[in-house]
């Protein structure tokens, strides 16, 4: 009996063991998706089938991988504002060309897509470390561009979007005028507790009341809890109360976490807004907070700080609450 008994503990030990080994190995797979299951990793569209004005731009980022992108602009005489776009984990640009193309209408701006390395055409393998020299590479670039006004590139990142969005707002508080974030996580730790429950006693952030064993094998963190108490700029927080992937309370937490040490952060709710569509669900009133939002903060725009609360409001439909924290003017 104690024979077999110890075959096994040896034996269910050496299966966590095993699982564990392969958790760390095949870490970027679990985080990065390049390629949707049955779809090809090429461009399924480009922005002219969509009737957009665009151009390939070619970067190539610090630790040298080429990287590809789209600047699609909205007019020929429209200088800004620009939005920096990042995408979430999953898929490649193309498959936000819809959402792009809305943007692109409603709030009269330039956009920039930036395929993160391993995405798209880009070269290279995903990684946080990877992701973020691209991040890099994209702004630079735009912020030496002469046909758009470089004091309105406003970065708007969703999920995994926005742990790289706000990593690149930190490093640059001179390049980026505004952050907008939407259904993001608090890290990469704490999801994979959500995901795998089994990890949350070994993984975690700095939420989490687990030993944290695990964590320095992750090669991913992406502590955006960490990173937004230290962004200046002003905040757009967009949260989908129905997220099935990310927990809303990771948005709140955000927002609780950057208006501590920054006063011009708003957060916007969506009763309806799930993990992929709260741009759709949302309606004219998710536009509407954004429009608002960038004429708060855009240099060129006069102030509309009375009217944000009252208009995004409106939508009898949205009656959600609104969190709002009054920046010195």
């Amino acid at each position: 009996m104690a024979g077999w008994l110890k075959a096994l503990a040896y034996g269910a030990g050496g299966v966590a063991v095993a699982g564990l080994a392969a958790l760390v190995a095949l870490q970027e797979r679990l985080v990065y998706v390049p390629v949707l299951p049955g779809l090809a990793r090429a461009y399924p569209i480009t922005p002219a089938r969509l009737r957009l004005a665009y151009e390939d731009v070619w970067l190539r980022s610090a630790d040298g991988v080429r990287l590809h992108s789209w600047f699609i602009r909205h007019s020929p005489t429209c200088r800004g504002p620009t939005i920096l776009f990042f995408q979430e984990n999953a898929g490649n640009i193309a498959h936000r060309l819809e959402f792009v193309r809305l943007m692109m209408q409603r709030l009269q701006c330039n956009v920039f897509m930036l395929s993160y390395r391993g995405y798209g055409e880009s070269e290279g393998y995903p990684s946080q470390k990877g992701i973020t020299y691209d991040a890099q590479a994209a702004l630079d670039h735009l912020a030496q561009r002469k046909d758009i006004d470089t004091s309105c590139i406003v970065i708007f990142g969703r999920s995994l979007g926005g742990a790289v969005g706000a990593v690149l707002a930190k490093n640059n508080p001179d390049k980026v005028a505004a952050l907008i974030l939407e259904n993001t996580f608090t890290s990469i730790l704490d999801m994979a507790g959500i995901m795998l429950p089994f990890l949350r006693w070994f993984i975690g952030g700095s939420t989490s009341k687990g030993p944290k064993l695990l964590n320095c094998v992750v090669r991913s963190p992406w502590s955006t809890l960490d990173i937004v108490g230290e962004v200046k700029q002003p905040i757009l927080f967009l949260s989908g109360l129905q997220d099935e992937l990310v927990p809303p309370s990771h948005m709140k937490m955000l927002y609780d976490k950057a208006v501590e040490h920054n006063r011009n952060c708003r957060f916007v709710d969506f009763p309806s807004g799930m993990h992929m569509d709260t741009w759709m669900s949302g309606g004219d009133r998710y536009w509407r907070a954004i429009q608002l939002f960038l004429d708060q903060y855009a240099p060129e725009v006069q102030s509309r700080d009375a009217s944000f609360k009252s208009e995004i409001s409106e939508d009898g439909n949205c009656s959600a609450p609104f969190y709002l924290k009054q920046p010195k003017l």
